[in-house]
């Protein structure tokens, strides 16, 4: 029996126990479920570097007690000089780059999200910034204890960043990966967060960091300038959402590709599927996963630029419409564009009512791989997944990248609060749907959801087959029955990376609030 954590003063899940203690030790002070995430936030930013940065996005879903959830966009905007043009002087007409200084051309917007969800916390009982960032700036300055997770990822990614300024100094200690259980200092990160600490969040826009950055981006050739920074700000935005026959679902609208994880859900709610665990389980969530993504990769981008607002996607016709395509029986033949991302989730909940689910990235592991050295800060290549051809994912100045993050939240129709989500790029709709069914539709325990074998249809972390992958946990039987109604099935670790780093936590009608963590990463989840 797998179990999950749980209390009643709050919760926090992390796929780094670090980060996850760290939330939970500012629960325990007083602090919110909002700080709380910033905590896990900074301290999973040292602890765990391949998967996220303070020069990455954020996304978040805070749902307080009485109120409508909030979405936070901390999706950092494309340079004024970031033009197909520019690309094209610099001898690349085709894509951006994905490494380097050309990579790293929007600005680091999560920062900037940690200052908005700050904002929602009443000023005369926040906690001081210095005790949230505490825990990060130690980690950075004493060392942390390399993981097998970062050591095995450093290895195999190295042909790509090695060379990239900055990279090496940090990440390559000797020259070489960091090999597991060996410690990795990062002093000029742990003085980052003491700057942010004494001159506040907005050092990072418009203060000495920004500064900092915009100078060493701009001697590196990225079109990044100090202007960029200092116009950027986080948005409140307001989650998509739809109705299932188990409660309401949330989600982050574009440039994220929350829309599609609430349609996989919306479409295989109308399936109308009795069983968890079978045929018509993966088969169905694998065939509302293809509809949703061919609409996905045809329109979804920048939401100032798309021919038609996500939310119609979410309309009962347009869903009764796509439902009708699915084939009970037969697989859809695929692929179809994948997209790419590295990335972690975290959740916390508090004793007052409060859920937060939260996503931080640098899309691919390291981001652009381009570190300063004088603030430990590594940027993300979002970026690069701009588009240099018309459409709405074309780049542009102040235009933002589409994101694969998607934080989720669902309130279910017995009160319970769920916030759940993924790492993973093209894998986070699908694992989100995995864990979600089982969980809310199928009555599995929260733990169980999690660890169960997973699926992934489709490209991620870098590799280049788009078959459907099975974790081989899945009975040999269901195998044959997805390989016999056209399904091409390719089999996978029993606890692999390619199914993401998943995480949940659930506050209960009765003041109990649970956790899990995935057993794939080195996380947690903390509840006291």
């Amino acid at each position: 029996m797998l179990h999950s954590a749980s209390g009643l003063n709050g919760c926090v899940s992390a796929p780094h126990l670090s980060a996850a203690l760290a939330g939970r030790d500012v629960l325990a002070k007083g602090g919110t479920a909002i700080e709380a995430m910033v905590a896990a936030a900074a301290t999973i930013a040292v602890v765990y570097p391949h998967m996220n940065s303070i020069g990455g996005d954020g996304f978040w879903i805070v749902q307080e007690p009485g109120k409508a959830p909030v979405g936070i966009s901390a999706c950092g905007r494309a340079a004024a000089l970031a033009t197909p043009e520019f690309y094209a002087s610099h001898g690349h007409h085709d894509a951006i780059p994905t490494r380097g200084s050309l990579a790293a051309l929007t600005v680091p917007g999560t920062i900037s999200g940690w200052a908005k969800a700050l904002d929602m916390v009443p000023e005369d009982r926040r906690l001081p910034l210095g005790d949230l960032l505490a825990y990060a700036e130690a980690y950075a300055r004493d060392g942390i204890v390399v993981t097998g997770n970062q050591s095995d990822c450093t290895r195999a990614k190295l042909s790509g960043l090695k060379d990239v300024p900055g990279f090496a100094d940090i990440y390559l200690p000797g020259g070489e990966p960091p090999e597991e259980r060996s410690i990795l200092k990062q002093p000029a990160l742990a003085e980052t967060f003491a700057t942010l600490a004494r001159e506040g969040l907005g050092s990072a826009y418009r203060g000495s960091l920004a500064q900092t950055h915009a100078a060493f981006l701009e001697a590196e050739g990225s079109p990044l300038r100090f202007g960029d920074f200092e116009r950027f700000e986080a948005e409140i935005v307001e989650p998509l959402s739809t109705e299932l026959s188990v409660g309401t679902v949330f989600n982050m609208p574009p440039p994220t590709q929350g829309v599609s994880s609430l349609m996989i859900l919306a479409l295989f709610d109308r399936l109308k599927v009795a069983l968890g665990e079978g045929f018509d389980h993966v088969h169905g969530l694998v065939e509302a996963t293809k509809q949703a993504f061919i609409l996905r990769n045809q329109g979804l981008g920048d939401p100032d630029f798309m021919d038609r607002a996500a939310s119609e996607w979410l309309r009962a016709e347009d869903l009764d419409a796509l439902h009708a395509r699915i084939d009970r029986k037969r697989a859809l033949p695929w692929p179809h564009e994948a997209k790419d991302g590295d990335t972690i989730w975290m959740g916390a909940a508090d004793s007052e009512g409060r859920v937060v689910s939260f996503i931080q990235s640098v899309f691919w592991e390291f981001g652009s791989g381009l570190t300063c050295p004088d603030t430990g800060v590594v940027f993300q290549n979002r970026g690069a997944g701009f588009s240099l051809k018309a459409g709405p994912n074309q780049l542009g100045p102040g235009r933002r990248p589409f994101h694969t993050l998607n934080p989720a939240l669902a309130h279910l129709t017995d009160g319970r609060i769920m916030a759940y989500g993924t790492m993973g790029g093209e894998g986070q709709p699908q694992t989100q749907a995995a864990i979600f069914s089982r969980y809310a539709m199928f009555g599995q325990g929260l733990q169980q959801a999690v660890t169960a074998p997973r699926w992934l249809l489709g490209r991620t972390w870098g590799e280049v087959t788009t078959s459907l992958k099975l974790e081989d946990r899945f009975s040999p039987s269901l195998v044959a029955e997805l390989e016999a109604c056209g399904h091409e099935i390719e089999m996978i670790a029993p606890f692999s990376d390619l199914a993401g780093h998943a995480g949940a936590v659930v506050r209960h009608p009765s003041g109990v609030i649970e956790g899990a963590s995935d057993p794939r990463a080195d996380g947690g989840a903390a509840a006291f």
